[in-house]
């Protein structure tokens, strides 16, 4: 098992917010702490910071569990990551953050790896802390999307609850395909064999190992 060093985050997407984290909270016994809306984007998240095995230092990983914003009330074409469409709480896709993220975008295109659009959002944290980052416009699923939170302070390391990630694998129906894919995004994972393109994280919870799959 190997998790990129470049790991950011990873997206539990659930079609309502308020109920997505109570689940969560039942499953492992910790309750995710409010995030802030994202502008224009539809969406508002809930946030756990991840330990990573290995990793010293700050914290730089963490678990967003995002839904729709009632506030915005955007049509659920128009919600991003395709977050609009959920219908049952889900590991929705994951992010990764390269050391020059203009630059793995180049590579990635080389390598015929299409990554969408390079965009800069922001949102507000509860405390009144804006965060500002970029973005590719990701694909959903097993491939991720490239992060880079610029100046900002990343979001793990604010006061968070933890939990530790101890394993993250995919399944894929074309194995070699979806193992260039990582590649060329600095984002190697173990690769298996599925009947469908599925990411799978276990973590280790106050109530013992649970595991948040695609659905």
């Amino acid at each position: 098992m190997t998790i990129p060093a470049t790991l950011d985050h990873l997206l539990w997407a659930v079609p309502d917010l308020a109920a997505g984290v109570a689940r969560l909270a039942e499953l492992t016994g910790v309750t995710a702490v409010p995030g802030g809306s994202h502008p224009g984007l539809g969406t508002a998240n809930h946030l756990l910071a991840l330990r990573v095995p290995g990793s010293t230092g700050p914290r730089r990983t963490y678990l967003e569990v995002i839904g729709p914003d009632p506030a915005q009330d955007l049509p659920a074409d128009q919600v991003s990551l395709g977050v609009g469409h959920v219908t049952e709480p889900s590991l929705h896709t994951w992010a990764v953050r390269p050391d020059d993220l203009d630059e793995t975008v180049r590579l990635a295109a080389a390598a015929g790896v299409d990554v969408g659009e390079v965009r800069s959002t922001e949102r507000t944290t509860p405390d009144g802390r804006l965060l500002r980052w970029r973005m590719t416009a990701g694909q959903g699923g097993v491939q991720p999307f490239l992060i880079d939170w610029r100046d900002t302070p990343h979001p793990a390391q604010a006061e968070l609850p933890e939990l530790r990630l101890l394993d993250l694998s995919v399944t894929a129906t074309d194995v070699a395909a979806t193992g260039r894919t990582l590649a060329a995004l600095g984002a190697p994972l173990t690769v298996t064999a599925g009947d469908r393109d599925a990411l799978r994280a276990v973590l280790l919870t106050p109530r013992g190992e649970v595991v948040l799959e695609t659905a």
